[in-house]
């Protein structure tokens, strides 16, 4: 059973007829299953068994699949799986990040940690938890923006670090003395002016990465300023609601910067395509992380 996605009344059928049952000293068994085996067994020798069977299974399912309580059952358990998956993504990809990104993706985690505290506490312990769910959404985005940025820093980083802009500019300046000097010989003037093309389109790359590098910074410094200017005004002032508009509005303006992030794909390959966005409202848990001395 894979979560995520709206469920109709089919996929509730389909849950009702596959759904397995504790049975004392058994375990988990296919109980609907295992009826209609053994209806399926008799009507061998009745057949009468089949119809009456039949007649049951339809009553079953339906009444099964119908019942409110089963359908908030299966879409509780959609939802566990999806977060199953989510967080198993998020805590792959911060393992990957070199130990300065990682600390600095648990520093704003932390800091979200706070936010979303200060929400609980004033939303008065609110049993529906509407305004939690929705704090944690926002906040997710933003740690989900957060990570990619840092992943897309490193990619980044790898693939320039060997490389030295100056030597590939003086390369491409004797390389286009070699060229004028070729004279009529046209072979070594196409082989040449081959290498010269791949070099200047190597420079013309670099300067795109480390000019992308200064956008990432940027962004970087500015969701962390943005985060804790939130946890300061959710300190300060202001009521859920209050802090729900300024959720959505910065998490509103930080969706230019996930457009960026895909507009860079190629330079980023697969990555700007990554899923980091929680499908249920709660922050990453990262055990495997130590956890960090809170600050202020």
């Amino acid at each position: 059973m894979k979560g995520g996605g709206t469920l109709n009344f089919l996929d509730y059928v389909r849950e009702a007829f596959f759904r397995r049952v504790h049975l004392p000293l058994l375990g988990r068994m296919p109980v609907n299953l295992m009826a209609l085996g053994v209806a399926g067994v008799l009507g061998i020798a009745n057949p009468g068994f089949w119809l009456l069977g039949l007649a049951l299974e339809v009553g079953y399912l339906a009444g099964v699949a119908g019942s409110s309580r089963f359908q908030k059952l299966i879409q509780g358990e959609r939802l566990l799986e999806a977060q199953a998956v989510w967080q198993a993504g998020v805590s792959t990809a911060v393992s990957r990040l070199e130990p300065p990104s990682r600390e600095r993706y648990q520093r704003l985690l932390e800091q979200c940690r706070r936010i979303l505290g200060l929400s609980e506490t004033l939303t008065g312990g609110d049993t529906l938890g509407s305004f939690r769910d929705l704090h944690a959404r926002n906040l997710n985005q933003l740690l989900g923006i957060f990570l990619r940025l840092l992943a897309s820093r490193e990619v980044i980083e790898d693939n320039v670090r060997n490389l030295d802009p100056e030597a590939l500019a003086t390369e491409i300046e004797e390389l286009e003395k070699r060229l004028a000097d070729a004279g009529p010989h046209e072979a070594l003037a196409r082989s040449i002016s081959g290498t010269l093309d791949i070099q200047r389109r190597r420079l013309s790359n670099l300067d795109k990465a480390q000019e992308s590098l200064k956008v990432i910074d940027a962004e970087l410094l500015r969701i962390e300023q943005q985060v804790e200017l939130l946890r300061e005004e959710s300190a300060l002032s202001g009521g859920p609601a209050a802090l729900s508009e300024r959720l959505d509005t910065v998490t509103s303006v930080m969706g230019e910067t996930t457009r960026w992030i895909d507009e860079q794909s190629g330079l980023l390959g697969s990555l700007a395509g990554t899923e980091t966005t929680s499908p249920v409202p709660n922050l990453p848990n990262l055990p495997q992380l130590p956890r960090l001395t809170e600050e202020g």
